[in-house]
């Protein structure tokens, strides 16, 4: 089954190549000053001014989308999942630790006392 966090983050990235688009095909500011003296810049599909609402509106109505599903990326992200793999079912949790091969439990090392030489060697 799909996650849900797996759909948003299509739609996230979808939002994204739409913006990168769509804000490619804008002018700049420049480009007005040259439709000003009769390039032929100005005769576009939308007219000389009507593209320019049209792709701005979009392009915001994108923007908005894309930071909603930031957002709920970010919060998913944050939620607590279930463990599925087989790899995370053998890492240790927070509540128990993990136990490095090849080393003794603490309660099979022999008891040293406090101080800076062992019991056993003469002082």
């Amino acid at each position: 089954m799909i996650e849900l966090q797996t759909i948003f983050l299509v739609v996230h990235v979808l939002l994204a190549v739409g913006i990168i688009g769509l804000v490619l095909l804008q002018h700049g500011k420049g480009a007005d000053a040259g439709a000003a003296f009769g390039s032929g810049a100005s005769a576009t599909v939308f007219g000389s001014r009507g593209s320019a609402s049209f792709l701005t509106r979009t392009t915001a109505m994108l923007a908005t989308l894309f930071f909603v599903t930031s957002l709920l990326l970010a919060y998913l992200s944050g939620a607590p999942r279930e463990v599925d793999s087989g790899v995370e079912r053998l890492l240790p949790t927070e509540s128990q630790p993990a136990e490095t091969p090849g080393t003794a439990p603490a309660a099979d090392l022999p008891a040293v006392p406090r101080g800076d030489v062992p019991a056993d060697r003469p002082q």
